[in-house]
């Protein structure tokens, strides 16, 4: 296992520690996997991707190291408050 410490966002914010690609494989050249087109079944047009992951690496391999808190929400300024810079359309110059 090659291991790193990754911030992800879902199902919440948090720090993991998840496994790597092996970088030198001859499968995948250490991106995981391999995007594939494919097309609609009777027409050939093209219909989408998917992606196929390598077996070198398996993305289910995480645990969390530490949860992070949900990103605080700014609280809105009033037009009227003579205070709020965000609120200009001045330059700040």
């Amino acid at each position: 296992m090659r291991l790193r410490i990754r911030h992800t966002t879902w199902p919440r914010p948090a720090l993991i520690l998840t496994d790597t690609p092996r970088p030198r494989c001859w499968a995948c050249g250490g991106d995981g996997g391999h995007n594939r087109d494919y097309g609609h079944p009777e027409t050939g047009d093209y219909d989408g991707t998917t992606w196929e992951p390598c077996p070198c690496w398996d993305e289910r391999r995480r645990w969390t190291v530490l949860p992070l808190p949900r990103r605080l929400r700014r609280r809105a300024t009033s037009a009227a408050d003579p205070w709020a810079t965000d609120t200009s359309n001045e330059p700040p110059f």
